[in-house]
């Protein structure tokens, strides 16, 4: 899909890496693993708010309850160092240790990942001398104690081999793609190398400095929680070897940038739906699970959406496996170790009693985005409409305000990232397929703009994710009606990057 012309238009650093060795196969797995087997249904993610005034959409584009059977029912210092050269290393020392760590079955998890108490004590009553000489023996023994209590096990593909940087296409062979102007938007396939990874939908697409983390999502078959970086200069990916308490595999959740941590709220699996809060030190790639102060939390939940804003990460949406919600809550991650949820927006009826909305309806697969103090709410879908509205929530005078337009777009499990003063659409599915378009919604002007881009677009897909980084907005994975794809696509801003240099507008509805 990608061609001669594009490579003049998006050179890529070339990486010298260490070939990665695969693992060697399990050889102690348990009776119930070897018996798992694949299912090729695609879950849907799904609320059940039947209606009977108009056709549902298909399972696939709902936000609440599934009702089939679950596709995985069993359940020198580090800081000298970049994280992907931490990544590929933790990578070699995983795969060259045969470890039958990953494996298909998920336990139920422990949270007992420290060192015990009995071992501290007594390596203080040691002698200074002997302490010392001891200490890399004891660290040995800590770390696999700490293996050993850790229960939840990481559920990722069988490791396959290396992938080598692809050479560049021969430009008699390439696709013959219609010439672009500097100044359009352009679409190529990025070239991409370094350890293997899955197929992905409805997973996590993070960005912190010019990594880019992935976690959890599906294949065709079953979920995962596994975490890859993808390096956005020199398109590497790697799948560092994590710690912790490590969360279930899950689907449809949040994550969450809050400095250098990653925060994943909710998600699931098939029928299982989860509200739990878990952090990733993408420092040291460890797992843990904060401290949640008093009685109040969220109801479980997926396909919602979370936006962090002073400290807070306010999440609003999606389906808890009977309904689809509308409400939001405000996780305080201004600690992270210990967090507090509040309830900010309660979950009411979006219609007053004069008949006039006065709240987004309840949804799911919608998107949010922060500007300010405002929190953009468009699209989605309540298992029986795709929605085309887009809502606007100030966080400082707690009012909903609807805008507007004198055009509209249907769209779920689509992207939308900010750029500048212009939120761009990509993806999704309109209710009748899904799509490959480009959308823009100016912020200022409140209308929609579609624009022409050049190159090959990926296919129509949603359940991608999106990022922005170096003026190109980078996609990863999807689904469409035929496939999941680990693919990486690039969308080139050419003279739109420079949208992402307004910084001072204000949001008037």
């Amino acid at each position: 899909m990608s061609d001669a012309g594009k490579s003049s238009r998006s050179p890529h650093k070339s990486v010298k890496t260490k070939p990665i060795r695969p693992n060697k196969p399990a050889t102690n797995a348990s009776p119930d693993q070897s018996q798992q087997k694949k299912t090729t249904s695609r879950d849907s993610d799904d609320s059940e708010d039947e209606q009977p005034e108009s056709a549902p959409l298909p399972r696939s584009h709902t936000p609440g309850h599934l009702a089939s059977k679950s596709i995985n029912h069993r359940r020198r210092k580090p800081s000298d160092l970049s994280i992907r050269q931490r990544s590929q290393s933790a990578s070699q020392v995983a795969s060259n240790s045969g470890s039958s760590t990953y494996v298909a079955s998920l336990p139920s998890i422990s949270n007992g990942a420290d060192p015990p108490a009995e071992s501290e004590e007594s390596e203080k009553k040691q002698p200074s001398a002997s302490r010392t000489t001891s200490s890399r023996g004891s660290r040995k023994t800590l770390t696999a104690s700490a293996t050993a209590r850790q229960t939840t096990k990481i559920t990722r593909p069988p490791r396959g081999q290396h992938v080598p940087f692809p050479p560049l296409p021969d430009a008699e062979s390439a696709p013959d793609v219609e010439p672009a102007p500097a100044s359009g938007m352009y679409w190529s396939k990025a070239f991409v190398s370094g350890s293997p990874h899955s197929n992905l939908r409805a997973h996590t697409t993070t960005l912190i400095g010019s990594n880019i983390y992935i976690f959890g999502g599906c294949d065709a078959r079953t979920c995962f929680n596994t975490v890859y970086v993808l390096d956005a200069d020199a398109f590497y990916w790697s799948a560092p070897h994590v710690v912790g308490e490590i969360p279930m595999a899950l689907r449809a959740m949040t994550c969450t940038a809050v400095g250098k941590k990653l925060v994943v709220f909710g998600g699931g699996d098939g029928p299982a739906y989860y509200n739990d809060v878990y952090v990733l030190d993408t420092l040291n790639f460890r797992w843990t699970k904060p401290r949640i102060l008093g009685d109040k939390i969220p109801s479980k939940r997926r396909a919602h959406t979370a936006c962090l804003y002073k400290n807070g990460i306010y999440v609003f949406g999606g389906g808890d496996g009977v309904r689809a919600l509308n409400d939001i809550w405000r996780l305080d991650v201004s600690d992270p170790t210990k967090m507090i949820w509040k309830l900010i927006s309660g979950p009411e009826n979006a219609v007053s009693s004069s008949g006039t909305e006065t709240r987004p309806k309840a949804r799911g697969y919608h998107t949010a985005n922060m500007v300010g103090s405002k929190l953009i709410i468009f699209g989605g879908s309540d298992g029986r409409e795709c929605f085309d509205d887009v809502w606007i929530y100030d966080i400082e005078t707690h009012a909903w305000t609807s805008v507007n337009m004198p055009m509209t777009y249907r769209r779920l499990s689509h992207t939308a990232t900010i750029v500048g003063s212009y939120l761009f659409v990509l993806g999704g599915h309109d209710g009748d397929e899904y799509c490959n378009d480009v959308l823009l919604l100016n912020l200022v002007t409140m209308t929609w703009d579609k624009r022409k881009v050049y190159g090959k677009p990926p296919s129509g897909r949603g359940y991608h994710g999106t990022v922005l980084h170096d003026s190109r907005l980078l996609v990863v994975g999807g689904l469409d009606d035929d496939e999941v794809f680990g693919d990486v696509f690039i969308l080139e801003l050419a003279v739109h990057a420079y949208y992402s240099q307004i910084s001072h507008f204000t949001i008037e509805v």
